[in-house]
């Protein structure tokens, strides 16, 4: 290669070198097994297992087996990659149970969105499973292709949180400004496996709108009660603690946090209430009015950059009032190969800061 790089460097005319690689070259049992390799945890050099435990139930998971089921049922039902099905549970049997009803457009984000509009236009039900940070390689798309038209495609987001990947080229916290910037695109977050099951159910299949899904990161969560909301109810909130002073608005992944503070507070007996937003894309504007009531102080938390997030348009809502808001999330830069705990530490997240802040601004 070295060589033929000499060779072609001065040259005067355009020129294409071809070069085909070896996925795990010199390595057995990443040569015989390139799918599992394309990415994984710690593992064993002599076996190849991985060093972890199965913790049992996932996110991923629930999709996955979510989809599987509804395309054996419903022909409309298309699941869509662009080159990492592993990494969403599609194994090479299950993709091929698919058939027809899975595709992956390799790693052509652009034309899986643009497809995704295609199809739901045509009366399918497309699912495009796709990592976070790689959302920004078809914002052109997203807005032209599938927003503008307004097809009920679906979009389910992984790996969006500080949570995620964490090293600069491929970080997934700048989705909330992104995706909610767009006219007609509804984006779910859910708290828990009963409600990412029932979003997904409605995102499936209502023809709406396009809907985006944020899939929880961390602690797989589950209450074992299904989740009976109706999310073609746009923007609706659930109280799910109600106290007075000051209200803690967690959004998505935050929205444990918002209880972990809430249950420190209540050891000083200050109550407050407790807000499950679950739409990223949109506000509860009557919720927000009946807040001003009894609460003088709205805290909102969500996992992903603060500049431009949902918690800034609940600020901006209650701007012209006396009611008093402070936005958590992290500063918009490029964080690189960080810890999270230390990141959003120095944000001003964790239940011990959060709890400070709540303190003086009751005083």
């Amino acid at each position: 290669m070295i060589n033929v790089f000499q060779d072609v460097k001065d040259i005067d005319h355009p020129i294409v070198l071809h070069i085909v690689t070896q996925k795990g070259k010199g390595y057995t049992i990443a040569e015989q097994n390139k799918e599992k390799f394309h990415w994984t945890m710690p593992f064993d050099l002599e076996t190849g297992k991985l060093k972890a435990k199965d913790n049992g139930p996932t996110y991923v998971g629930t999709i996955a087996n979510y989809l599987m089921e509804q395309i054996k049922v419903d022909p409309t039902v298309v699941a869509i990659c662009a080159g990492t099905p592993g990494g969403f549970g599609f194994n090479s049997e299950w993709r091929k149970a698919a058939g027809k009803q899975y595709i992956d457009v390799g790693i052509a984000e652009e034309h899986a969105i643009a497809m995704s509009s295609g199809i739901a236009k045509n009366g399918g039900k497309p699912v495009f499973n796709v990592y976070s940070t790689f959302l920004q390689r078809t914002y052109d798309q997203l807005v032209q292709d599938l927003c503008v038209n307004n097809n009920s495609a679906v979009i389910i987001n992984h790996q969006a949180s500080v949570y995620g990947m964490n090293d600069v080229t491929h970080l997934g916290f700048f989705d909330i400004p992104m995706l909610t910037s767009i006219p007609n695109l509804v984006y779910l977050a859910p708290t828990n496996n009963e409600e990412l099951l029932a979003m997904t159910e409605y995102a499936v299949h209502q023809h709406e709108h396009p809907v985006a899904i944020r899939v929880p990161v961390g602690e797989f969560i589950s209450t074992g009660v299904a989740d009976t909301t109706d999310y073609s109810l746009l923007n609706k909130s659930e109280v799910t603690r109600c106290g007075e002073g000051i209200a803690l608005l967690g959004l998505g992944n935050f929205y444990h946090l918002a209880n972990q503070v809430a249950d420190e507070l209540a050891k000083v007996g200050i109550n407050a209430t407790v807000v499950n937003p679950k739409f990223a894309s949109g506000l509860d504007e009557e919720l927000l009015k009946d807040l001003k009531v009894n609460h003088s102080v709205v805290f909102t938390l969500e996992d992903g950059v603060v500049e431009g997030g949902w918690g800034q348009r609940v600020a901006s809502f209650y701007g012209p009032s006396a009611m008093r808001v402070k936005n958590y999330g992290i500063a918009k830069e490029f964080h690189d190969r960080y810890d999270a705990a230390e990141l959003l530490q120095e944000n001003g997240i964790s239940v011990e800061q959060i709890v400070n802040d709540s303190k003086s601004m009751l005083c």
